[in-house]
């Protein structure tokens, strides 16, 4: 079968700028070393370019999770070209098909399914899609965007300046134009694409699927680390209009994080998430397909089957319930009605609750 056409742009932006980070960069620094300075400008331009892909081409503007503060969305438009992954509205194109085709190796733009090369990277050296670059029925919406459309009308300018004119300036301003050049802005470039490359390889193949095994998308916390927060993947894809991707404290994600600082200083508005009763649903759903997989060829399988449909149909049952009061209790205090009554009917269901995980997670245990 004929390969689509090479997009030369792309082979060669990739190329040198790899060769550059993987040669000049520690040539240079053997031969005049790097000051203080350029680790600091290093560090702060790779968040400010990384955080605006997936706080703002990502959170905000592919999957609409809240809303931002003009200012907000301006920062992320200088930052988006910065990271140098074409402009908001065609990456966030791109990313809508992802989701509405994922793994779909004619329609999702870097399906997993092609391997690790092609999602990495190989799907935008040839042109195995080229209806993309110019169809954006689909960010119609985002074409509302005063920014999003400035941004993208000038997104060769915008990325020249905040790629080369940006560490250029901080250079001059540091005494070392070169070293600045090559830490803040070659290196810190190459780093933050492979990063976020990740998300599209690595996250689909590394890692577990404790919501959903309709999808190759992994949670993944190694991965967080290196992509400001994205690698709660599996999480992500069935919850996309959810604002965070790791959803607990402890989990890394300081997309989220930025995103409820946005939020406490009103530069944030209208965060979306996914009611708690939907992620519990998903992983009990998950843990049973599991344990079933792994049961069901036993030769006393269909009495254990039985068993665990049993215990999960009352886990569900207590899951409802138990959620379905909460809301109540809530609705009663926003509207300063008397709950005692209530509060100690939600504690129960609390503890019923509790005591049917318990006996729900003894049970998988047996089988794991």
């Amino acid at each position: 079968m004929k390969k689509p056409p090479l997009i030369w742009t792309n082979i060669l932006l990739f190329a040198i700028t790899f060769l550059g980070a993987a040669i000049l960069v520690p040539w240079y620094g053997i031969t005049y070393g790097y000051g203080i300075a350029e680790w600091v400008a290093f560090v702060a331009l790779a968040f400010a370019s990384g955080l605006s892909i997936t706080a703002g081409y990502h959170r905000l503007w592919s999957h609409r999770t809240y809303k931002s503060h003009w200012s907000m969305r301006l920062l992320f438009a200088l930052g988006g070209a910065l990271a140098l992954q074409n402009s908001a509205l065609h990456w966030s194109s791109d990313h809508r098909i992802h989701h509405k085709h994922v793994d779909d190796n004619d329609k999702d733009p870097y399906s997993a399914n092609m391997g690790f090369w092609y999602s990495h990277i190989g799907w935008m050296l040839r042109e195995y899609q080229a209806q993309r670059y110019h169809d954006y029925k689909n960010v119609r919406d985002l074409q509302n965007d005063k920014i999003v459309m400035w941004q993208h009308k000038h997104y060769l300018s915008l990325m020249l300046i905040m790629n080369i004119g940006l560490p250029a300036l901080l250079g001059w301003l540091n005494g070392d134009i070169w070293a600045m050049l090559l830490m803040a802005g070659l290196l810190r470039l190459v780093v933050v694409h492979h990063c976020t490359f990740f998300i599209n390889s690595l996250a689909h193949i590394w890692g577990k699927q404790p919501y959903t095994d309709k999808n190759t998308a992994r949670d993944n916390g190694i991965l967080a680390v290196f992509t400001y927060g994205e690698g709660y993947h599996n999480f992500h894809h069935i919850f996309e209009n959810d604002y965070r991707n790791g959803i607990h404290w402890w989990q890394y994600d300081p997309t989220k994080w930025l995103i409820n600082m946005m939020a406490w200083t009103g530069l944030a508005t209208q965060l979306r998430v996914t009611p708690q009763e939907r992620i519990e649903r998903a992983k009990l759903q998950m843990q049973l397909t599991r344990t079933r997989n792994k049961v069901e060829h036993l030769a006393n399988g269909e009495e254990i089957l039985e068993k665990l449909h049993d215990e999960y149909e009352l886990l569900k049952t207590h899951i409802s319930d138990y959620y379905q009061a909460h809301k109540e209790l809530l609705d009663a205090k926003r509207q300063k009605l008397t709950h005692n009554q209530l509060m100690l009917r939600v504690e129960q269901l609390k503890q019923d609750l509790l005591m049917r995980k318990r006996n729900w997670k003894l049970l998988t245990a047996n089988y794991a």
